[in-house]
């Protein structure tokens, strides 16, 4: 069936490579910002080289088998763009990474990008028979592509470990299931397995991010904001201090502290009679200053005694 992006005889094949045409080159710049910040600081910071290592040895393995295949124009263009911008990405890594990161980098590059797609090269042409050699190729890029699809699942632990979705960029996990979505059609109406299969997984896995993204991206309804003292007795009275529900035992004054420190934010202080109050907020006072030899002391907001909470 023919692969061409102006096929009037075969739309749904135009039509699909040209989304995902569309839709891959997005995916492809995504990283343009990360690359942007990476020169303006002209470090790398904390960034990993192996996302784009492993995307540029992607996109020479879908050209070798758009070559091989023959008339698979979409695959060829879009790969050929994306190994372009991700040798790019390289080269400007290798340029503000550390030294340690950048030998790693060159070790990763040679090892996957040239000796691997080497090996996969020389395989195909001289131990793989021509009638055998799409459906050898194919198994090698439909086998890596899942592999690649499955890298998402680090993220998603990540995500439900810590409830958040700072390290879930939900941009890119839409545009990757665009991309699954479309590349999978085009797979089906050309009836090649090798491109529909993989778009299975990767339609599945970015999902599950999306759905993750919109579980954890709200924070839940916040728990009424409890500040419990410690009691001499079991029958506690409350009183609304400065938007929190403290319990407080009779014959107990509350300190709340608002200072940025990290000390207990509630005190309690055991008294008698309302005078001696000021006693022994002094004394609590002097405590604290024991406590917090550089001088950083707790602002004092307010002092309430047991007796007057209602």
């Amino acid at each position: 069936m023919a692969g061409g992006f102006f096929s009037m005889a075969h739309p749904a094949v135009t039509l699909s490579g040209i989304a995902g045409n569309i839709i891959s080159f997005l995916v492809f710049l995504a990283p343009v910002a990360t690359f942007l910040q990476v020169y303006r600081k002209k470090s790398t910071g904390g960034f990993s080289s192996v996302p784009y290592v492993v995307a540029l040895f992607s996109s020479v393995l879908w050209i070798f088998y758009a070559l091989v295949k023959t008339n698979s124009r979409p695959l060829l263009t879009i790969n050929a763009f994306g190994c372009g911008v991700e040798a790019a990405y390289i080269v400007l890594y290798l340029a503000y990474a550390p030294r340690r990161a950048r030998l790693r980098t060159l070790a990763y590059f040679f090892l996957l990008d040239v000796a691997a797609f080497a090996l996969v090269v020389a395989v195909t042409l001289f131990a793989v028979r021509e009638p055998h050699r799409v459906k050898f190729l194919g198994s090698v890029c439909l086998a890596f592509s899942m592999a690649v699809f499955v890298a998402p699942l680090s993220i998603i632990v990540k995500v439900v470990k810590t409830k958040s979705v700072e390290f879930l960029p939900i941009s890119l996990s839409f545009c990757l299931t665009l991309s699954a979505v479309a590349w999978f059609c085009y797979g089906l109406f050309t009836k090649d397995p090798f491109v529909m299969y993989p778009n299975v997984g990767g339609f599945f896995f970015s999902c599950v991010q999306m759905g993750l993204y919109f579980w954890y991206r709200k924070p839940r309804p916040a728990a009424k904001n409890n500040a419990v003292l410690p009691t001499t007795t079991d029958g506690a009275n409350a009183v609304q201090v400065q938007g929190q529900v403290i319990e407080l035992a009779p014959n107990t004054v509350a300190i709340l502290s608002v200072s940025p420190i990290p000390i207990v934010g509630v005190h309690k202080i055991e008294v008698v009679e309302q005078q001696h109050k000021e006693a022994a907020v002094a004394a609590e006072t002097r405590r604290m200053a024991a406590a917090n030899p550089d001088g950083a002391m707790p602002e004092v907001i307010e002092i309430v005694p047991a007796a007057a909470a209602v």
